[in-house]
């Protein structure tokens, strides 16, 4: 067992356990940070998509070991309920969510594409974004169509385009 430090959504975190543990087993068994989703447990589907120091990685992949003094962020500290994200808020506002097991992933990849986007982004930027995140559930139209719209808002509050 090991003591290792991290920062998970803003707040500093000491965790002892086997540096062998995944990311993931950690945020949700440790931290209980439970939107990050275990589905293939290979990194093949994003269900458990964080972002580590602003890049997007599969938490099932990253051991425990590796994120000493690392910042990570879950879709938690990217908005809660009480105080949603653009991107939140537009997936909510175009339906772009189902059964809702990819939703977290998406939205963390989501938002590092959005991150430093100056331009409304096209459908094949998008799908290229979403690349390591699978739904098995919307055909990714209306999450297309979510992501879209918080481009719009989020350029249209940096003061880029006017609609």
């Amino acid at each position: 067992m090991n003591e290792l430090n991290f920062t998970v959504n803003g707040t500093l975190h000491s965790v002892s356990c086997h540096p062998a543990k995944t990311l993931l087993e950690v945020l949700r068994e440790d931290l209980d940070m439970t939107a990050s989703k275990e589905c293939c447990g290979k990194g093949e589907c994003g269900s458990c998509s964080v972002l580590l120091n602003g890049e997007v990685v599969c938490s099932c992949l990253v051991l425990i070991g590796q994120v000493e003094n690392e910042e990570i962020t879950t879709c938690e500290g990217i908005g809660l309920p009480e105080n949603m994200d653009i991107i939140q808020e537009s997936f909510v506002d175009e339906g772009a969510t189902q059964c809702g097991y990819c939703t977290p992933g998406i939205i963390v990849a989501s938002k590092a594409f959005l991150k430093n986007i100056d331009h409304l982004p096209t459908v094949d930027e998008i799908k290229t974004a979403l690349g390591g995140n699978l739904c098995r559930c919307t055909g990714y139209t209306k999450i297309i169509l979510a992501i879209q719209t918080a481009a719009i808002k989020q350029l249209q509050e940096k003061g880029t385009i006017q609609v």
